[in-house]
């Protein structure tokens, strides 16, 4: 199927005539659009419980859970499940399916509750001194497995955890000694607490919530789940019930240049934790138990210290510990997996040459098919004979759908964000290929203003994804979303250079220790094939924006990418939360590893390898007026770096801005804050390129 073929219903969708009174999107519809995701099936597959996010008119966010039966003659719309007033997150079933459990803070603390799955009151099943951060129900239902953040020396004593917090605070001192790394990790100061793992009895109907629980892994100095962005699918319960996988990094002081994450048994009955993944050295995740119970399904990493190697589909005989990779030949890094009802085949997602789809592949062949294809699956769940999944493009938002386990036709539960906003029109998308780097086939995507009309020319907006192991493909953005700028009147042109995911590893790999030369290589070409193959794009009026590697690859682009008359292609640039300096940020982040590996060791070991593509070496050639974001908390890339950009363009006479957020870290999360970087950005592209 041809590229063009795959997409026509989104370019049908978004080339539908538009309303007498229709508008583009505003950030302020962004912020304020339903969120769907969690979907969980009960055990039949006959019922959906899902997690909706809202916000109000004073953009105070607020999630709730809402339920829908699946059987076919039921076509009734979701109903809200837990009560008004209640913000819930993390649902799931009893093993029975008549009850739900979800997490809230309602009563102070973050504890787990269950109600009814036809409706009723919450039930608080426990009853901590700590946040409950994540559970999963044992298989018979009886006992929680969950994870908090203690001290060690306190155990499963959690309200001695809470003393000494209290103790620190009311202290006149303010003075904190750090022995070794982590000083800090995405956005938070260590205080020597970690993420550990816990058991508790769930109490019976009547009984009082449950206080006490027995700590697993005591003898593991590591998170459960990782930090920062680890979570239930961390760790799994054995169908017996009498341990529990979880993937753990236990570094000593090399956790912050260490991606070692391996799988370890933890016996309920007590007794040490067992590495059952002691031979990889590298990234083992997401432990999944066939239904037997004999076979253990995980993802595997096979380069120690890369974070964004392909993860191979592995199977381990638990017995034996022996284990075999199921698709060596599918060159495609699953970020989950599921086992099918019949025990026979996997259901993961995976990226795939700009898209997102959900494969099934058979474990005994190794077959990889896919069973949804175009836009993003963000979130997936399978019982009985039902998939519950939550699928995005770049028109439609999360859309919560289900189909049989075998595929099909897709039935849409929750509504698009075109059926949220009736009133606003989106920009059509289209995929299209180039020769970049090397020859190499390269994709990107172009998406035209809302109001587009045949004939005439527009303004640019040219975005360039983060990671740099990332991509913009065909999926929805609460941050960087496309239809941002399609509704002000712009053009969008994103390409997925050399490291983005998606298109084999060899690909990705190709930008280690060449982040300023093949892929600007590859932006270069691709702007030069957009502008010569869609004709209302104006070359003449275009800015670049990028995040992270992203904004890396503005600055880089501000001295090292002139037109043959020396003039910039670009009126502006936009640098949110962008490297400056190669070799400052090899020091000043938390999670060395990325730059150790990036740029081929420390700096001290390679400082040649962080100086051969630093922006900081070619700020005599900047002259483009460029719109610095940074947040406070940022600790991946630190403030120092988007400070030293924005002095040097005040020092050097640049028309520049910062927008500073003391409150925000890598990304921008709060509704009112999205509100001002959106607003911030479009004045700044309105001012150099109009609309």
């Amino acid at each position: 199927m041809s590229l063009q073929r795959a997409l026509l219903p989104l370019c049908l969708l978004a080339a539908l005539p538009a309303l007498a009174d229709a508008r583009g999107l505003d950030v302020r519809d962004l912020v304020k659009l339903d969120r769907v995701s969690s979907p969980t099936l009960s055990p039949d597959g006959r019922m959906v419980v899902f997690a909706q996010r809202s916000v109000d008119a004073d953009l105070k966010a607020g999630t709730a859970l809402y339920a829908r039966h699946l059987l076919t003659r039921d076509l009734r719309p979701p109903s809200r499940l837990t009560p008004e007033g209640w913000n819930v997150n993390s649902p799931s079933f009893s093993p029975d399916g008549r009850t739900v459990y979800f997490l809230s803070a309602k009563g102070g603390t973050q504890q787990l509750y269950a109600m009814p799955a036809d409706g009723g009151e919450p039930r608080q099943l426990t009853a901590f001194a700590l946040d409950v951060g994540s559970y999963k129900l044992s298989p018979d239902g009886a006992r929680v497995a969950f994870s908090t953040d203690t001290f060690a020396d306190c155990g499963a004593d959690f309200a001695c955890t809470q003393k000494q917090l209290d103790a620190t605070k009311a202290t006149k001192a303010s003075g904190v000694r750090y022995d070794q790394l982590f000083v800090r990790h995405w956005d938070t100061w260590t205080d020597g607490r970690r993420s550990r793992l816990f058991v508790a009895d769930l109490p019976a109907a009547g009984v009082a919530a449950a206080a006490s629980a027995k700590a697993l892994g005591a003898d593991l100095d590591g998170d459960i789940p990782g930090k920062p962005f680890g979570d239930a699918g961390d760790y799994a319960w054995a169908p017996d019930g009498a341990s529990l996988v979880a993937s753990v990094r236990v570094a000593g002081r090399g956790e912050p240049w260490s991606t070692n994450f391996d799988l370890y048994r933890l016996p309920l009955a007590g007794g040490a934790s067992v590495n059952l993944t002691e031979a990889n050295p590298a990234w083992d995740a997401g432990p999944v138990f066939s239904h037997d119970g004999k076979t253990l399904f995980y993802r595997a990493m096979k380069r120690p210290g890369f974070e964004a190697d392909r993860y191979a589909v592995m199977a381990m005989d638990l017995a034996s510990g022996t284990t075999r990779e199921i698709a060596p030949d599918w060159d495609r890094s699953p970020s989950s997996l599921a086992v099918s009802a019949d025990g026979k085949s996997l259901l993961v997602a995976a990226q795939s040459v700009g898209q997102y789809p959900l494969f099934r592949i058979d474990i005994a062949s190794g077959d990889a098919v896919e069973l949804v294809g175009e836009g993003t699956v963000s979130s997936f769940d399978v019982a009985g004979d039902t998939i519950a999944l939550t699928r995005n493009s770049l028109s439609t938002g999360d859309v919560l759908y289900v189909t049989g386990a075998a595929g099909g036709d897709l039935r849409a539960i929750t509504r698009t964000a075109g059926e949220q906003l009736p009133d606003v029109a989106f920009g059509a998308a289209e995929q299209f290929s180039f020769k970049g780097w090397n020859g190499n086939d390269v994709h990107a995507y172009v998406v035209k203003p809302w109001n587009y009309q045949e004939g005439r020319k527009y303004p640019v907006a040219f975005l360039i994804h983060g990671g740099p192991q990332g991509s913009f493909g065909n999926g929805w953005s609460y941050r960087w979303n496309p239809q941002t700028y399609a509704g002000q009147g712009y053009a969008v042109v994103m390409v997925d250079f050399h490291g983005s995911t998606g298109y084999g590893q060899a690909f990705t790999d190709a930008i280690t220790g060449h982040w300023g030369d093949r892929p600007l290589e590859d932006l270069r070409m691709g702007w030069a094939a957009a502008l010569d193959r869609y004709a209302f794009l104006d070359g003449g009026k275009a800015c670049a924006l990028g995040a992270s590697y992203g904004g890396y690859m503005t600055n880089w682009i501000a001295g090292n990418w002139f037109e043959r008359d020396g003039s910039a292609p670009f009126k502006c640039l936009v640098t949110h939360n962008g490297v400056f300096d190669t070799r400052s940020m090899g020091s000043v982040t938390e999670e060395l590893w990325f730059t150790e590996w990036e740029f081929g060791g420390t700096v001290a070991a390679n400082p040649t390898g962080y100086e051969a593509f630093n922006p900081a070496r070619h700020i005599d050639k900047w002259k483009t007026p460029m719109l610095v974001v940074a947040g406070q908390n940022d600790f991946r890339v630190p403030l120092d770096q988007s400070l030293s950009a924005f002095t040097t363009l005040q020092r050097a006479g640049i028309p520049s801005q910062l927008l500073y957020f003391p409150d925000e870290n890598h990304w921008v999360l709060k509704p009112h804050n999205s509100v001002q970087w959106h607003d911030t950005v479009n004045a700044w592209l309105k001012q150099y390129i109009g609309q």
